[in-house]
């Protein structure tokens, strides 16, 4: 569907099997807590998830047999994943420092996404927290930069847990809820690219914004 077979949300679900679930909170947990994660589909992997668990495809491993799980079972571990993610990331940036910002550039790690996290800090301050979590790459770097810039734990923790909850639950319930139409339920490869590119467009819009704001501030200096 999006061109790499094995980053397509319902290939990634599929080759985890009866452990399904598992598989997702794993990739949430890496693409939240890790750096090399930030190329996961978290927001299309969650919606399918929700999806596919309202169709039977994944529910909870029991012997060599699939059982279903309930909706809200399967939202608390994938919220409780982010959370793990989002801690694990404060917690690097505290204790490593500006040093991690400061990496060359490689195959897993550009400068252009460390520019883009500290503008969004910049823009939405402790919100970026929250926010973050429904922005590719922001969701991965933004917990990091919390801790490099010292966030106060508590006033981190608080918005992290509103973040986590409102993301992992709200868009797995989605999925979830939607998956029990029998359209979407017959469709669910496309529907997830529907949501795929609806989340994507005001990523774009506000990529555009702020280019024609650079743009108009360098006019305004010359």
């Amino acid at each position: 569907m999006f061109g790499i077979d094995w980053l397509e949300p319902e290939t990634l679900i599929s080759s985890f099997g009866i452990y399904a679930l598992i598989g997702v909170c794993a990739i949430i947990f890496i693409e939240t807590g890790l750096l090399v994660g930030f190329f996961l589909p978290g927001d299309s992997l969650l919606f399918a998830t929700g999806l596919m668990i309202s169709t039977g495809a994944v529910g909870w491993p029991s012997g060599d047999q699939v059982v279903p799980v309930p909706i809200w079972i399967a939202c608390a571990v994938i919220t409780a994943s982010a959370w793990l993610g989002d801690q694990t990331g404060y917690w690097i940036g505290r204790k490593a420092g500006p040093s991690i910002f400061n990496k060359t550039e490689s195959k897993f790690f550009s400068q252009k996404n460390v520019s883009a996290t500290n503008a969004f800090f910049e823009k939405y301050g402790a919100k970026a927290i929250i926010l973050a979590h429904f922005v590719p790459v922001m969701r991965t770097f933004v917990p990091v930069a919390a801790g490099i810039g010292q966030m106060n734990y508590r006033k981190f923790l608080k918005f992290n847990i509103i973040g986590v909850v409102v993301w992992g639950t709200g868009i797995t319930s989605l999925g979830y809820f939607l998956g029990q139409i029998p359209f979407v339920a017959s469709n669910i490869e496309y529907v997830t690219l529907a949501f795929l590119v609806l989340t994507t467009v005001p990523i774009v819009v506000e990529i555009l914004k702020t280019r024609k704001q650079r743009k108009i501030e360098a006019l305004l200096r010359q």
